[in-house]
């Protein structure tokens, strides 16, 4: 029948379906604007999101290959220009964009990447000026990373040069811009903090486009910066340009000339605060030296250095009364001793012989020198000797008497 219709499957109408959109020459490759909604980052890596604008919506999904090329994380809410291809799912009898490429509307990739990865990094913490390192005032040796063929190293010697000689200047070259860029100033931040070799570091280039200035705006350069035990100077374009290096950096310079001459001190004024600090000195000494030579003065005047020999006047006093005490404490204790002495030369004077024989009396010794107590010590026709006061008589016995019996023998 010429009116009957085709009856087909559903299978087979979804890629009949498919089958025109995908010969639409439009429809192949075309650009959607709108504002994500839905946004789901899967762990695949392919994206998948929603479309919209006021009245409409439209399923997209970009796959990992192409979401691996953004600057930028895409978000619900961000306004974009999606460019790709539509094309039917059969499976769901559905069609969606598969996008091979985003970008921002209105603002480019690369301002939206960086203003996401500030806000990130800022709340973190990374940019707190409670964590910057402080810069060293008298430097020996400053790191430098930077393009070895560059001005902004022409400028960083001359600087350096002509402020602070005495600091010696470490390079460590790299690129500066393209994909390599970053890779090459991580390195460098990691060779200056394994070896020790600068007291600072400045990193940095001149100016550019945001394009030019990217690698400076890598999260992984960012995140060296701010582990990096050697405190870094950000010294990234003109002072019109910012640089996420810029804010995790410990300093940043508006050039590579202002960073030389934040890194070290002018070499003329350091010479003018030590003359100065070693003038306050010298004033300093020769009012402590002026001081000290009226206290001198004034002490020589003393009569404890004009008569010294008044220091020995106490002395000498409490000598003479200790003397004195000595010598009367010695005169009573002889004159005690005198006294004992003669009472006791009285009591023997009173028991001694001599006093007897003074008083008339006699004693009678034997030949031997025995002396005779009782008549039996002597005996008739003995020699005796009989001692008075005033010398010996010698005589022989003739006879003797005992008192109790009166009888002679």
């Amino acid at each position: 029948m010429p009116n009957e219709r085709p009856i087909l499957t559903v299978t087979q109408l979804n890629e009949y379906v498919k089958g025109i959109i995908d010969s639409d020459k439009v429809l192949g490759g075309l650009s959607v604007k709108g504002e994500i909604s839905n946004f789901t980052a899967h762990k695949t890596g392919h994206l998948y999101f929603t479309i919209k604008d006021e009245s409409s919506l439209i399923r997209a999904v970009m796959f990992r290959s192409a979401a691996s090329r953004l600057r930028f994380t895409p978000e619900n809410g961000l306004k974009i220009i999606a460019s790709g291809r539509v094309s039917a799912f059969v499976r769901d009898g559905s069609y969606q964009v598969y996008v091979d490429s985003l970008q921002p509307d209105g603002v480019g990739e690369l301002t939206v990447a960086y203003e996401q990865l500030k806000k990130k990094l800022q709340a973190e913490g990374l940019f707190d000026p409670a964590k910057k390192k402080k810069i060293p005032r008298y430097p020996t040796r400053v790191g430098v990373i930077t393009s070895p063929t560059g001005a902004a190293v022409r400028d960083i010697v001359n600087v350096l040069s002509r402020r602070f000689p005495y600091a010696k200047m470490v390079l460590y070259p790299t690129l500066v811009q393209g994909e390599e860029a970053a890779p090459q100033l991580i390195s460098g931040l990691r060779y200056f903090n394994d070896t020790r070799s600068a007291d600072v570091i400045i990193i940095g280039r001149g100016g550019g486009s945001i394009e030019d200035l990217w690698a400076f705006n890598s999260e992984e350069l960012a995140r060296e910066v701010y582990a990096s035990k050697i405190p870094v100077i950000s010294a990234v374009g003109h002072e019109i340009d910012f640089t996420i290096c810029d804010f995790v950096a410990d300093l940043r310079a508006p050039t590579p000339s202002a960073a030389a001459e934040l890194a070290v001190p002018e070499t003329r004024e350091l010479i003018r605060k030590i003359n100065n600090v070693v003038g306050h000195m010298q004033v300093l000494l020769d009012r402590g030296l002026k001081l000290r030579k009226q206290n001198l003065a004034s002490l020589a005047d003393r009569p404890i250095f004009t008569q010294p020999l008044r220091l020995l006047d106490g002395p000498r006093m409490e000598l003479i009364n200790d003397t004195q005490r000595i010598t009367r404490a010695m005169e009573k204790l002889t004159e005690e001793k005198k006294r004992r002495f003669a009472a006791d030369a009285a009591k023997l004077e009173a028991l001694s012989p001599m006093a007897v024989l003074l008083r008339g009396y006699s004693a009678a010794f034997t030949e031997k020198g025995k002396l005779i107590r009782s008549v039996e010590d002597a005996n008739v026709g003995d020699q005796i000797a009989l001692s008075v006061s005033d010398g010996t008589i010698y005589t022989e016995v003739i006879g003797k008497e005992t008192k109790n019996h009166g009888n002679l023998s």
